[in-house]
């Protein structure tokens, strides 16, 4: 495997994208209160209790969070794999009469943000739903956008916008690689 084409987040950059995502989720909610965070597998998860953490920091207040998996709502789950892994979805609270925060790395097509929709609303009727993303690469195929970004990427789409955190990769990047060079 080569090198990435660029780096486009530091752990720096990702700390203050998360701080300013915070600052403007308190801002256009008027606070924290009866908020809720629920992180979309794999790296929305580790998001949501960073931003969670930093609202209740600045805050004062509890913020809840959960993990969404969506495997099962996926319009490609045909062509994703044969024997395809569900992973856990644990809301432990009620997320009626709540605004929720959908929180995931990158947003690209919009079809993860659908799919994590549809199994929120099976889970019950929020009050509103909120959408924060790490990396906002455009090349949508879906009318939807981002409430909160904390980076918005113009790519081609032969490439790839890895975001490796340090909950689950060890580190905290975000690089742009080149399709072929991923292989």
């Amino acid at each position: 495997m080569t090198a990435p084409k660029a780096t486009i987040l530091s752990a720096d950059e990702i700390r203050r994208a998360l701080t300013r995502i915070a600052h403007e989720i308190i801002e256009r909610n008027k606070g924290a209160e009866n908020l809720a965070l629920i992180g979309v597998h794999t790296r929305g998860i580790p998001l949501a209790t960073r931003l969670a953490e930093k609202l209740s920091e600045l805050e004062g207040v509890d913020v809840p969070r959960g993990m969404l998996d969506i495997t099962l709502y996926r319009d490609d789950l045909s062509e994703v794999a044969h024997q395809p892994i569900i992973r856990e979805t644990n809301v432990p609270f009620d997320i009626a009469r709540r605004r929720v925060i959908l929180v995931d790395d990158v947003l690209y097509t919009g079809r993860t943000v659908r799919s994590a929709l549809d199994a929120l609303i099976d889970l019950g009727r929020p009050e509103g739903i909120q959408l924060a993303v790490l990396v906002d690469r455009g090349h949508r195929e879906l009318p939807i956008r981002a409430d909160y970004v904390g980076k918005n990427l113009p790519t081609a789409k032969s490439e790839v916008v890895k975001v490796k955190l340090e909950e689950t990769d060890g580190v905290d990047i975000v690089e742009l690689w080149e399709l072929e060079d991923m292989q």
